[in-house]
């Protein structure tokens, strides 16, 4: 199965001259922990970085930044990792495994944002799919008891 089809396409978006106040109150509006930060290119949003909750607990507040003297720019990381739509899932887990990764950004074949993916998202497509596996247990255990075999 292609990551395209199971990533989440509503992605908060910000800007590397947004302000980090400004970005946090889009990321609790949203309820999201993170924000992919793009650069506009004629009609494509290139992902460029992302900015999490964490880089601005770790980053800025526990070292008693001012948030309003900070743009998204200045603690995004840079080195967004991205993987193309068509790419299984499979290869996806194993390049956010090589990385350290728990957040992956999904890009078509232009290189334009389609969506993120979590390790929350993996989790729960996979739980899914081990509960369908365990039926089938359950299943031929039922039908054996009733054909005697």
């Amino acid at each position: 199965m292609p990551i395209g089809e199971i990533c989440n396409r509503e992605v908060v978006i910000a800007r590397r001259k947004d302000s980090i106040a400004q970005t946090a109150k889009l990321m609790r509006e949203y309820h999201v922990g993170d924000v992919v930060v793009v650069e506009e290119k004629e009609d494509r949003a290139i992902p460029v970085g992302i900015l999490t909750d964490r880089d601005i607990v770790v980053k800025l507040i526990a070292r008693d930044v001012p948030l309003d003297s900070v743009l998204v720019g200045d603690v995004m990381s840079s080195d967004v990792a991205t993987v193309p739509e068509y790419r299984g899932i499979w290869d996806t887990i194993q390049y956010m495994l090589g990385r350290g990764i728990r957040r992956i950004v999904v890009t078509d074949d232009r290189s334009n944002l389609v969506g993120i993916l979590s390790t929350d998202d993996l989790l729960e497509l996979l739980s899914g799919e081990l509960s369908d596996l365990a039926k089938l247990f359950t299943r031929e255990q039922s039908r054996e008891r009733k054909t005697g075999g």
